[in-house]
């Protein structure tokens, strides 16, 4: 039996872009573009009449942007995965897109060679950012980490911290981590606690995007 096609909702102002888009998506066997829209707050109520798995968001579009639009979309829809689609490839962009719940990151230039694998790894959960962005994440990382002479705080978790801080980037619910590891739910919660205060993080937002910039996730 076939499997059921990705439903997919885009979003840009620009409809040449959009365009272009949806002629590269509907060319992917198992993508269905089910609606279209050309602003934020169009996008959300679009989203919720088609329910689609996947929404591509411009981050700046008018009436609301991609990033409102995100947080509208996931409070009605907590299953839809996000894809935000910027011209911006600085940290900020990024960590208030995750927060958001976007679960992938594109530079609009590399949107034509990098979106299909970010609509199917979305899907399944994971997170995807443009090549380009990782690269620029992981270097400032590094620069930092040499401005301030520090060590490396990853090099004080544990195996196990790091194996759950692995799985966590990768969309897994602390509930998905017990039962794949085989151990309590309180255990990965004591895990996750003591990982997050080593590496001083605190939202699941700023856990993605330290686990792309130490190249644990892509």
């Amino acid at each position: 039996m076939d499997k059921k096609a990705i439903r997919i909702l885009l979003a840009d102002d620009h409809n040449i872009m959009r365009r272009g888009l949806r002629l590269l998506l509907e060319r992917q066997a198992g993508f269905e573009v089910v609606a279209e829209a050309a602003d934020g707050r169009e996008a959300a109520e679009r989203a919720e009449a088609t329910r689609p798995d996947v929404v591509v968001l411009d981050i700046a579009m008018p009436n609301m942007s991609g990033i409102e639009a995100a947080q509208r979309i996931r409070a009605v829809l907590p299953q839809a995965a996000i894809v935000i689609l910027s011209m911006h490839s600085d940290e900020g962009y990024v960590l208030r897109a995750l927060k958001a719940g976007a679960k992938g990151y594109l530079l609009k230039d590399s949107a034509e060679s990098d979106l299909i694998e970010a609509i199917k790894a979305v899907s399944e959960g994971k997170a995807f950012f443009s090549p380009e962005i990782s690269k620029i994440l992981v270097e400032d990382y590094v620069r930092d980490m040499r401005k301030r002479g520090a060590e490396d705080s990853y090099e004080l978790l544990t195996a196990r911290e790091r194996e759950i801080l692995h799985l966590l980037a990768e969309g897994k619910s602390n509930k998905d981590i017990a039962t794949l590891l085989d151990l309590s739910l309180y255990t990965v919660e004591t895990h996750r606690r003591n990982l997050q205060d080593k590496l001083n993080l605190h939202s699941l937002a700023e856990l993605i995007l330290y686990a792309v910039r130490k190249g644990v996730i892509s």
